[in-house]
């Protein structure tokens, strides 16, 4: 096998890959045993028929394309191997020679990996974080404890108002026809929650238990079902129920069921004490997050459109994996949520575009500060993933040992993450 590489503009490279016509010999006879069985000729049992006439019969070109997969995946992988070249997008294949007695030629079109000049990224300047806790904040927190505290009361002698928890009967109608998935019964709707379209709760506030009302609203612009985009509505709505949230007293008595504390100044403190610790922490978050920005900004790369659409595709996949770990697949996600793919790619185009900068700029400052990972990281970095996998430490290195690609990439993972730490304790906070 044999491997050009042809640099193209923008960080793009064709690769021409010829593999010899006797792997491609062995590949047509292997796709002819894999069909074989399925092929029927008169006077002939099913898996007897010769190669040979059934290439007679339907053309010698039957059994190319079947050929071609088989060989293209090892090929492109020792071509990936042995071009010498960086690639960081998936390939595009295009079959330019494909005859039997011939060498099999394809070509792959794939984006390498940009030059990265780096500008300052040594004592860059960035705000300075508020990490003060209010007592507002305090109260909040807490008020938000007694929420999820709260006893809700059947309400039989007022009407409705903000924040009840109400069960409602509606049906929609634009321009007096009723529209599809516009009509509910005893539906629980909590006044102010935001879950229905604007001006839709705050109209039931001072109606009465089993009154009925006319709801007017316009559908947002931007809604997911087109043909109720911008379209005013009336909803006749029923109130079958009204509930309020009775809210615990904040007293000793409280803070002893809802902590680990008897009085509501052990209590109170407590809270203020773990709303800094997630300041500190979000503070730290963002001024990482800041001072990569500015890093980024400051250097100068050329990103390929096959990169971008590669970490696209990943973000995607990723995203799909975990709505499945939560029983959710994506045709699922996409009626939900009004999506198809192509949005969801267009979506996380900006996400792409960050993760590769940040990635690339984190590894021309590991390349200038010379920053590598040492021995003892690299072991308690496997000894962390034995126990993230709940495997015994000697398993975890025995599935890497001999495995230098997945060694390497571990160590620049850890250098990456040091190179980060070089940053932002470099950068001046203003």
């Amino acid at each position: 096998m044999s491997v050009q590489v042809e640099k193209l503009e923008k960080n793009m490279a064709k690769l021409t890959i010829e593999v010899p016509a006797e792997e491609l010999e062995k590949a047509i006879q292997t796709a002819y045993n894999k069909n074989k069985n399925k092929i029927s000729v008169p006077g002939f049992r099913k898996g007897k028929v010769p190669r040979q006439l059934v290439e007679k019969m339907y053309g010698k070109e039957v059994f190319y394309e079947d050929a071609a997969n088989i060989l293209i995946p090892d090929a492109y992988d020792k071509a990936y191997d042995e071009c010498g070249e960086e690639i960081v997008s998936t390939p595009k294949i295009e079959v330019t020679q494909l005859e039997a007695g011939k060498p099999f030629v394809f070509t792959a079109e794939v984006a390498l990996k940009p030059e990265v000049k780096l500008g300052k990224y040594k004592g860059v300047k960035v705000e300075k974080q508020d990490t003060a806790v209010t007592d507002e904040e305090v109260t909040a927190a807490i008020d938000k404890e007694r929420e999820n505290s709260a006893r809700t009361v059947v309400v039989e002698d007022r009407p409705v108002k903000d924040g009840d928890i109400t069960v409602i009967d509606f049906e929609g109608f634009v321009a007096k026809k009723p529209f599809e998935g516009g009509k509910g019964e005893n539906y629980p709707l909590t006044i102010g929650s935001g879950a229905f379209i604007p001006g839709f709760e705050e109209q039931l506030i001072g109606v009465n238990k089993d009154e009925q009302v006319d709801v007017k609203v316009t559908f947002p612009k931007d809604y997911h079902a087109e043909e109720l985009k911008g379209k005013k509505a009336t909803f006749k709505v029923t109130v079958k129920e009204i509930k309020e949230k009775i809210l615990p007293e904040l007293d000793d008595e409280f803070a002893s069921e809802v902590s680990e504390f008897e009085t509501v100044d052990e209590y109170k403190a407590d809270v203020r004490k773990k709303l800094e610790e997630k300041k500190v922490k979000e503070a730290e978050g963002a001024k990482e997050d800041a001072v990569i920005e500015a890093i980024v900004n400051d250097a100068a790369m050329e990103i390929p459109e096959a990169m971008i659409e590669t970490q696209q595709r990943q973000l995607v996949d990723d995203f799909a994996q975990r709505m499945q770990m939560q029983g959710l697949s994506m045709e699922q996600y996409y009626q939900f949520t009004g999506l198809d793919q192509a949005k969801m790619l267009e979506q996380v185009k900006p996400q792409a575009e960050r993760k590769i900068k940040s990635r690339l700029v984190l590894e021309a400052v590991v390349k200038a500060e010379k920053i590598e990972a040492s021995e003892e990281e690299y072991n308690k970095e496997l000894e962390r993933m034995a126990e993230v996998y709940n495997m015994e430490i000697d398993k975890v290195k025995e599935m890497i040992a001999g495995n230098e690609k997945a060694i390497a990439q571990i160590k620049e993972d850890l250098a990456i993450t040091k190179a980060v730490k070089f940053v932002v304790d470099e950068a001046k906070e203003k």
